[in-house]
């Protein structure tokens, strides 16, 4: 799939997206600041032509890099070296989507709420903490692209990965088989 600027996402089942990513060590560097731009491009590119997408992880654009172009609805910005601290024993089941995947869904099973550490792109240290299951599943997704991980590995059983098309169909069935929905 090419995105109408950015960069071409990658698809799955190429090697790239089962790389697990380096730190970032150096906001500074060129190099990161050119990621960096590219990712933002492609997000908003994907965004624009789609009408969702909350973040991509720079792994999807084959950067073995640990960080994340977001965009939650108030601007974009750059979510970088993140770190899981505390998960919530509680979790819930949903129908996750991908990038690298756009024409899959996968029932998954994630930690209903998570606390996160990172770096933003302009070098301030944040700590999110007990975050409400919408971006918790969201951040949970995008870090285990980090790790080389996608949500097909997740997948709940043998009827966990439907097509879109088969979900749009099916919409009202397939929903009553998860306890969570995607706004």
């Amino acid at each position: 799939m090419k995105a109408v600027t950015g960069a071409e996402v990658l698809q799955l089942g190429d090697p790239g997206l089962r790389r697990r990513s380096r730190e970032v060590d150096d906001l500074e560097s060129v190099e990161f600041r050119a990621a960096e731009r590219r990712l933002h491009e492609t997000l908003r590119a994907f965004r624009a032509e789609h009408g969702f997408g909350r973040a991509i992880s720079a792994p999807q654009i084959g950067v073995a890099r640990r960080f994340i172009a977001a965009n939650l609805g108030e601007g974009a910005f750059s979510i970088v070296n993140p770190e899981i601290t505390w998960r919530s024993t509680e979790t819930v089941t949903m129908w996750d989507d991908c990038m690298s995947f756009p024409s899959l869904l996968v029932r998954v099973r994630r930690h209903r709420s998570i606390s996160v550490r990172f770096t933003t792109g302009e070098g301030e240290s944040v700590a999110w903490e007990r975050l409400d299951t919408a971006l918790s599943e969201l951040l949970q997704h995008e870090i285990d692209h980090l790790d080389g991980v996608l949500a097909v590995d997740h997948a709940l059983d043998r009827n966990a990965i439907v097509t879109r098309a088969a979900f749009d169909l099916h919409r009202e069935h397939l929903r009553r088989q998860v306890d969570y929905v995607i706004a």
